[in-house]
């Protein structure tokens, strides 16, 4: 007789998506290291090594916590009801925690070749962690990155939402996580110019904190000198709300109850019958 499956407690669920993001940053910030860095890549090697990040972070944190790995997705679900408010602050604080750790674990491990690249460890390798607007060389400011981030992070949960709700076409649920980190992907290729597609507060906070306590001085400020580190946080957060928010507008509310059967295809005439 099979054992009855454990339920995991908060506890459990703050472990898997310290650890989901954990593996989530050891992939997204390791590659970044090794393209602006190691001079080895480009932006294509950046996209799909986050969005194999997500898929591979997902998977191991979906079974026990739901796989959030984004204060953004935890903070838009608790809005609309989906998930319980007095989750939220442990689940974002595990998220920054594991992002964090998985920062300090590369930086520990790319110290050489960031030295070398960058000795002083300035705003040149300061984008290997956290986000900055136009990528550090492009002619964006802040409002400007802002407004990209609410709109990244609005893609983001809109289509998340489409791809986990079982009353619409979901994938299988082994599939899920491989579509979701094809979405990142495509975030990455297309929205990636006006401040380098952060979308996750915990995935650009954690490592920002890493770096300023490993040598990067700058690290809250954008190559302006303008304090930037509060606009990867607060634009996701209203990015993911509007984003549930017009699902839920434009598709959610259309859709068939969880309870109600989906209608039968209607029986077929005598005529269709016949020409069959």
């Amino acid at each position: 007789m099979a054992e009855p499956r454990k339920i995991p407690g908060l506890a459990g669920e703050m472990a898997a998506e310290f650890a989901g993001t954990m593996i989530l940053i050891l992939f997204g910030v390791g590659v970044v290291a090794q393209v602006v860095a190691g001079g080895i890549g480009d932006h294509d090697s950046i996209s799909w090594a986050w969005g194999i990040g997500v898929t591979l972070g997902v998977y191991v944190a979906a079974r026990v916590s739901g796989a959030h790995l984004n204060p953004a997705v935890t903070f838009a679900l608790a809005v609309f009801k989906d998930f319980s408010w007095r989750k939220v602050a442990p689940y974002m604080l595990a998220q920054t925690a594991g992002a964090f750790i998985a920062a300090l674990i590369v930086r520990w491990n790319y110290t050489e070749v960031l030295a070398k690249a960058d000795p002083g460890h300035t705003i040149k390798t300061q984008g290997v962690f956290s986000t900055l607007p136009g990528n550090g060389t492009l002619p964006v400011h802040t409002m400007g990155a802002f407004r990209d981030q609410i709109i990244g992070t609005a893609i983001l949960l809109f289509v998340i939402l489409a791809l986990t709700d079982l009353r619409n076409s979901a994938p299988a649920a082994n599939l899920g996580p491989f579509v979701i980190g094809l979405l990142v992907v495509a975030i990455g290729m297309a929205w990636g110019t006006d401040a380098g597609y952060a979308i996750n507060p915990a995935r650009d906070f954690g490592p920002r904190l890493a770096s300023f306590f490993t040598g990067y001085g700058g690290a809250w400020r954008d190559q302006y000198g303008e304090i930037y580190f509060w606009v990867p946080i607060i634009g996701p957060l209203i990015g993911g709300v509007l984003g549930a928010g017009l699902y839920k507008v434009l598709i959610g509310r259309f859709l068939p109850s969880a309870e109600e059967p989906p209608e039968p295809d209607p029986a077929p005439t005598r005529t269709e019958l016949e020409t069959a």
